[in-house]
């Protein structure tokens, strides 16, 4: 029987580093959001990065919400964040009861547009209302153009939130993702390179580095005063991540660079055999950039008899999971009259089914899918893959 294959599954060390760092927790019965485990994890992903300061959560979302409350977003405050990611990029914006204003991508790394931007900012400034924070996004492990975005963001005196989620491990110009903004979020959810079942991370690469850690960790733990009896002076939360989990982290990072060339092989192997599908072709791979490939995501031409939705049910049929590239957030219900901004000033309606219109995310959305990137997988696995595409291409007589 053929057996399933996964988009992208959790990987755990074939030495069992992970087993370790659990059993240290469970025999000094450190099972609890404190311990070697958590304060190691983070000095490890600092050394690793080049970050300033590193704060183990228990989500990537928590990173976001922390940051922005760290840069000191309120009620009303607007925040510019890439329009095609997932909602996580988005959602803490909404709690702190600020504005998402979303940017549209470019084609040439699938990322936040810095022309977009840089005239979403000078639009904005001329009638005063400068927002508070911009949020990029390494779309599935791409790197976005971070050089231009984080001189853009300078030059306006606008901090930057990086969201890393997916690009744990892609390298630009010799740095690490996640360190190039004011703050860099990683995501340790199931799905991603590396995991810790559940769980995130907060770089802060700030000049005030230290400090803004120390008060990120104070309202992770429900920000609890330095008194005897528990006595608060502000809201805080519960986002601390657990000495069990960090020490599945720390496992993880011990493998990261080989889930990262695994990655990349998945990538290249599905290049070259689908090379000769026409109409077909692979997410870009910017230059200066070593990208981790989280996943692998192809694009069909506008005018390829073949559709993304017949990739899928076909894959489906062969018990093989895929997924449709992100729906942005300016199309999102839950965002509806939020402000959308992109270089494609005449926005229409292209998919009357999925909402989807002709700026760069939103073609992206509509003609996009993401093939099975799981680093369990075998190379006979992705030939079973490719052939299902083949079998359709051959069927439509391309």
């Amino acid at each position: 029987m053929k057996h399933h294959i996964f988009l992208a599954s959790p990987h755990m060390s074939e030495e069992g580093f992970e087993q370790e760092y659990i059993q240290e927790a469970f025999e000094s019965n450190w099972i609890a959001p404190l311990g070697t485990n958590v304060t190691e994890f983070e000095k490890e992903m600092e050394q690793k990065l080049g970050a300033g300061k590193a704060v183990a959560l228990s989500s990537g979302t928590a990173a976001i919400h922390m940051a922005l409350k760290a840069i000191g977003i309120s009620q009303g405050d607007l925040v510019f964040c890439q329009s095609l990611t997932f909602s996580a990029s988005a959602n803490p914006i909404t709690y702190e009861k600020a504005v998402p204003v979303f940017i549209d991508s470019e084609s040439d790394t699938w990322n936040m547009d810095p022309k977009a931007l840089k005239e979403a900012l000078e639009a904005y400034e001329r009638v005063g209302k400068k927002p508070k924070a911009v949020i990029v996004v390494h779309l599935y492990g791409i790197c976005a153009k971070i050089e231009e975005i984080t001189e853009i963001c300078r030059k306006h005196k606008v901090p930057l939130i990086e969201d890393a989620a997916e690009s744990l491990g892609t390298i630009y110009r010799g740095r690490y993702t996640g360190t190039f903004g004011d703050y860099g979020i990683i995501s340790f959810n199931g799905n991603k390179i590396i995991t810790t079942s559940g769980g995130g991370m907060l770089l802060v690469n700030t000049e005030d580095a230290v400090e803004k850690a120390e008060k990120v960790l104070y309202w992770a733990t429900q920000a609890r005063e330095p008194a005897r009896w528990y006595q608060h002076t502000e809201i805080g939360y519960n986002y601390r991540m657990s000495n069990v989990v960090a020490g599945i982290g720390r496992g993880q990072l011990k493998v990261l660079d080989r889930r990262v060339e695994k990655k990349r092989a998945i990538f290249e192997f599905y290049q070259r055999r689908l090379a000769g599908l026409s109409g077909l072709s692979f997410m870009p791979m910017p230059e200066n950039a070593f990208c981790n490939c989280w996943l692998s995501v192809i694009q069909l031409e506008k005018d390829c008899p073949v559709k993304p939705l017949d990739i899928m049910k076909s894959l489906e049929d062969e018990d093989v999971e895929s997924r449709p590239v992100w729906k942005p957030m300016h199309l999102q219900p839950v965002f509806a009259g939020c402000e959308f901004l992109s270089r494609e000033k005449e926005l229409f309606i292209t998919d009357k089914e999925t909402g989807a219109d002709n700026s760069v995310s939103g073609q992206l959305f509509e003609r996009g899918v993401c093939l099975p990137s799981d680093t369990k997988m075998s190379e006979e696995d992705q030939e079973r893959i490719c052939r299902v595409l083949e079998k359709l291409w051959q069927i439509e007589g391309m």
